[in-house]
């Protein structure tokens, strides 16, 4: 019966895939589209509760859902003009059902490099 949970859970995946392109060229108004890709099998999700971010260093910057996609989130982020390297990272907090109540989950992507070329 122990056992039970574990094949449960062993068989979900939640992955995070970025779309953004990994070089820029340098706009005017020092703003980058970033994007991602939520997939997951995990039935339990409640995909109205996802809430992703951009984390640049301390900084968050909270994305949006595409318009006329379910599971694809953007969002503009600041690289300064004497500035060609960006690293950033994905963070997303969702909420899952369980037994009679609401789980809260956090996912966080591996490092990621935007190089704004001149």
């Amino acid at each position: 019966l122990m056992m039970v949970p574990i094949f449960l859970t062993g068989c979900t995946t939640f992955s995070l895939t970025n779309l953004t392109a990994t070089h820029q060229p340098r706009n005017d108004n020092d703003l980058y589209m970033v994007e991602l890709e939520i997939t997951s099998n995990q039935h339990t999700l409640r995909w109205d509760s996802i809430r992703p971010f951009v984390v640049i260093g301390f900084d968050f910057y909270e994305m949006q859902l595409t318009p006329l996609l379910s599971n694809r989130w953007e969002t503009l982020i600041p690289i300064p003009a004497d500035q060609n390297i960006l690293h950033y990272r994905f963070k997303v907090d969702y909420d899952f059902n369980q037994f009679g109540s609401r789980g809260q989950g956090s996912k966080m992507s591996t490092e990621y490099t935007l190089t704004v070329r001149e």
